[in-house]
């Protein structure tokens, strides 16, 4: 699967439209999956939360920016995983959903 150019390029810049607010449903969807699941590739957390690549790429970069997850590009292939403070996250969130 080729990655878009402007979501590597939201990746890499970890710049959001500063209008952006994320959905807590899918920031929800995103967080049970990954405390379920080992940390992987982006395109696969897609494939798995059934989420629009780009849609997954803005709400990983809020969440990055917010200290929930680490993102690493590695050979092309973009790795997420829950951070100390993301695990906390879902715990909380997962108490009130």
């Amino acid at each position: 699967m080729t990655v878009n150019h402007k979501v590597i390029e939201i990746l890499k810049t970890k710049s959001l439209v500063p209008t952006f607010d994320p959905s807590m449903k899918t920031l929800m969807r995103i967080v049970k999956f990954m405390t379920e699941n080992s940390s992987g590739g982006k395109t696969q957390l897609a494939l798995d939360t059934k989420l629009n690549y780009a849609r997954l790429a803005k709400h990983i970069v809020w969440m990055e920016k917010k200290g929930l997850v680490e993102s690493t590009i590695d050979e092309n292939k973009i790795n997420v995983a829950l951070t100390e403070t993301g695990r906390d996250f879902a715990k909380i969130i997962s108490k009130i959903l």
